[in-house]
């Protein structure tokens, strides 16, 4: 019935021109509210469906975006997709999510010309294979947002967490419980390693500031933030002269790991060995005990990253990148505060940043 509902058909309803209508359903240019609810009476009523493609063809835009992640099988990267493709479809997008294994030069596909032959207007873009340097060699008319580490050079968005920040107040959780022997497991000392690099300064500046030096055969590298990575390098710490007491996961993967060593071991968390994670997954939420955690605003991150790509999809002239700074928090739970841990506990609260 509602099939045949042209915008002409609307614009004679509401008794205002179809540019009019055009201008409310696309929103195109400012319309008065009186003039909008008008419009959208008349819509409601037909029941009229704008022609997506039509409109997409008509301004040259696919109606697509591409997220491109490391890894899908990583609970961040999936919740993170996830808010993305919600915070879209909202304003119409479909998402094409892409995982590169941090493959350079499959990453840098998405930053070339040949990008625009693979349907879609813009990228969403966590690097993994690609350093700093490597984005200034992206093509400089693609809308492109960058999540993680990576810092923006003015030609683009950057949406990220104070990682050495979010780091040393994790640190700090555990030294301020009176553990002495604090570990972190997750140091990548290579060039691509910008996230593992911040949150080892924060480990560090946490022992500076409380007067306590590091103990660096505690600060263990790992090739990745998984569960197995997280298992071997806890037990590679047990199986020290003097163990840690607590230990700094750079993912909650890993703390889930580590946490399997320790039960494997047979040693209590958080009375023998106290364990933070990283990420706020929901996993970490209900293992055995309930992980504390760094929890970067996964919601703001996804939809300020659409918001400002249709923001750069739809200008004519260039954008200029901005720095965002997405607030964390780090939520004490049982594997560092055992029973008097709630979820309703907060510890440093950091708000958005943007410059």
């Amino acid at each position: 019935m509602t099939r045949g509902v042209t915008l002409r058909d609307v614009a004679a309803l509401a008794g205002v021109s179809s540019r009019t209508v055009s201008n409310v359903v696309n929103g195109y240019a400012p319309v008065s509210e009186a003039m909008r609810a008008r419009v959208q009476k008349a819509v409601d009523e037909l029941g009229y469906q704008p022609n997506v493609l039509a409109r997409n063809l008509a301004s040259g835009r696919s109606g697509q975006i591409a997220v491109v992640v490391p890894y899908l099988d990583t609970p961040y990267f999936a919740e993170l997709s996830q808010g993305i493709i919600r915070a879209a479809r909202v304003q119409g997008y479909n998402v094409l999510i892409d995982q590169t294994d941090g493959d350079a030069e499959h990453e840098k596909l998405f930053l070339s010309r040949r990008s625009q032959q693979l349907l879609f207007d813009g990228v969403i873009f966590s690097p993994l294979g690609l350093a700093q340097s490597d984005l200034g060699e992206r093509d400089a008319d693609l809308p492109l947002v960058v999540l993680g580490e990576r810092v923006s050079d003015g030609g683009f968005d950057h949406i990220g967490i104070d990682d050495v920040t979010a780091s040393r107040e994790a640190t700090e959780h555990l030294l301020g419980l009176g553990r002495r022997r604090v570990a972190a497991i997750g140091d990548q000392p290579y060039r691509t390693g910008e996230a593992a690099q911040l949150r080892t300064q924060g480990y560090r500046l946490a022992h500076e500031r409380a007067g306590i030096p590091v103990r660096e055969e505690l600060v263990i590298s790992t090739p990745r933030f998984n569960r197995s990575d997280g298992a071997s390098a806890m037990a590679h710490l047990l199986d020290l002269e003097e163990p840690p007491d607590a230990v700094f996961c750079y993912s909650d993967l890993v703390a889930l790991g580590a946490l399997h060593t320790l039960a494997a071991r047979g040693l209590r968390v958080p009375e023998d060995v106290a364990v933070v994670g990283y990420d706020d997954i929901e996993d970490a939420r209900y293992s055995n005990p309930p992980v504390t955690t760094v929890s970067p605003d996964k919601k703001m991150i996804a939809e300020t990253a659409v918001e400002r790509l249709l923001k750069r999809i739809g200008s004519s002239t260039p954008v200029p990148g901005m720095e965002i700074r997405a607030p964390h928090r780090l939520i004490p739970r049982a594997s560092t505060m055992g029973r008097q841990a709630t979820d309703a506990a907060e510890w440093a609260v950091s708000p958005p940043h943007l410059h």
